[in-house]
Order: C-alpha cells, then structure tokens, then sequence
C-alpha cells in the first residue's frame, strides 16, 4: 500500500514539474500580440520589394539582410565589436549606478549634504546629456575612457534621482523607530533604508540601464576612432552605403537592449520577491 502511494506521489510530482516547464516555455497572451506588429511590417516590407514599390538601393528586400547577417556574424570581427560593446556597457554602467545609489542616499540620509549637494545636482542634471560630448572629447579625447565617462554620466543622473526619492518616499515611523532602538548607522542603512528604497533605486538602474546602452552605441557613433564595437558596424555599413548592413546593426542593437533589460527585469523580481 505504501509502495502505490509512493508511486502515485511521484506520478504527481512528475506531472506537476512537467506542466511547470512547460508553462516555462510557452508564450503568453501578451507575448503572441507584441509578435503582430513586427510580422505584418515583415510581410509588407516583403510584398513591397517583390512587387518592386520601394527602390531596392534604399529599401533592400529582407532577404538581402538576413544574407548581409549570415556573412556578418560569420565573421570574427563582429563578435569582437559586440564584446567591446557590452564591456564598455557594463563597467559605465556599473560605475554610474554605483555611484548614483550612493550619491541619491546620502543625499536622502544626509541634510547637510542635501544643502551642500543637491542645487548643484539639479542644475547639472538639466544639462544635455549630449552636451558633455565636446568637454570630454577635449580633455580625453576620443578613446575607451572617454567613451566610459560618458556612459557612467548617463546612468548616474537617473539612478541617483530615483534613489533619492526612494528614501524620501521612506515613512518617517519607521526613522523614529530607529531612533528610538538606536539602531547602529550601518544596521539602519541595511535593515531599513535600502530595503524601503529598493523599489524605486530599481526603477532609477532600469532607466539607467536604458541610458547606458543608449550612450554606448552614441558614444561609439560620436567618438568614434575607427575601434571595435557595434556602433562601428553601423557607421561601416553608412560608409560603403550598404543598407542592409545598417539594418542589420539596428536590429542587433535592439535585441541586445531588449535581452539586457529583460535580465535586470528578472534580478528585480528575485530580489525584490520579499515585496510579495
């Protein structure tokens, strides 16, 4: 008798694993209706370039792209680009948010550097992004730190501010409570601050995210010094007016921001999983 119940409990267990992984891999509703969109474009841009509407010089049918992306990602120097791309993306990021998290709570924790800092913050933050471009090329020229210095600027000014509300948006009780125990500063900031402002420090790293791979491929465009990275392969394609090598280097741009955003979406969520 113990021997079928056991059975049936890893027939149940076999099934329930199984329906998991399967509703893991299936796509949803939401998912299905954002594929519309992009498939009627395909199928109108490929009518149009059969029935010869568009000029093929301009408009190249999508046949032409997918070939153009054969021999491109066969080929050793993309994937270099690419790399260069997502290391520069990460170390600007990961210096710009770091230090827009520590800046928008001590910002948040702090009055006197609130009074010290936070006019200045707030003028500067009103300065185009793209405005810093000829200050940095000036003083640094066109190589790999200028183009991390740039990145790292446009990460910190969101991820800075929206760490700032997150502490404001903090409930004064649970300060006082800290007052009242005496909690330690270190213990404070760990088992209460960056807890309560974790929700909207996460909104500020996911525009940050956004930005830093926005000045990536901008940086690569308006510092350019005929390196390596996915900007290069745009601006390549723009040089030999090889349309489809654009196209190409537009679409793989989105994907990679779409993955990259899709990634933090995920840390969010396990890390934030005590919300719920």
């Amino acid at each position: 008798m113990s021997e079928l119940i056991l059975e049936e409990h890893k027939s149940a267990t076999l099934e329930h694993s199984t329906h998991n992984k399967t509703k893991l891999w299936t796509p949803s509703k939401t998912q299905l209706q954002a594929l519309v969109l992009p498939l009627v474009f395909l199928v109108l841009w490929s009518i149009a370039s059969y029935l010869d509407w568009v000029n093929p010089k301009l408009i190249p049918s999508p046949w032409e792209v997918v070939i153009t992306a054969a021999q491109t990602l066969a080929q050793a120097q993309f994937w270099q680009g690419l790399g260069a791309s997502l290391s520069r993306n990460f170390v600007g990021y990961g210096i710009g948010a770091s230090l827009g998290v520590a800046f928008g709570v001590l910002l948040g924790t702090s009055r006197f550097a609130e009074w010290f800092l936070a006019p200045s913050f707030h003028v500067l933050r009103q300065v185009s992004l793209f405005a810093w471009l000829p200050l940095i090329s000036t003083f640094l020229g066109y190589g790999n730190f200028a183009k991390l210095l740039f990145i790292s600027l446009s990460v910190f000014y969101p991820v800075a501010l929206h760490s700032l509300e997150g502490v404001r948006s903090i409930s004064d009780k649970y300060r006082e409570v800290a007052q009242v125990y005496q909690f330690p500063k270190s213990y404070t900031y760990r088992k209460l601050i960056l807890p309560g402002a974790s929700p909207q420090i996460f909104v500020g790293l996911q525009l940050g995210l956004i930005f830093a791979w926005l000045a990536t491929i901008g940086s690569e465009f308006l510092l350019a010094n005929y390196g390596v990275g996915l900007g290069n392969l745009v601006i390549r394609g723009r040089e030999q007016f090889n349309v489809p090598l654009i196209l190409l280097g537009m679409f793989i741009i989105g994907v990679v921001g779409l993955i990259l955003n899709r990634i933090l979406g995920l840390i969010e969520k396990r890390v934030l999983a005590w919300q719920k």
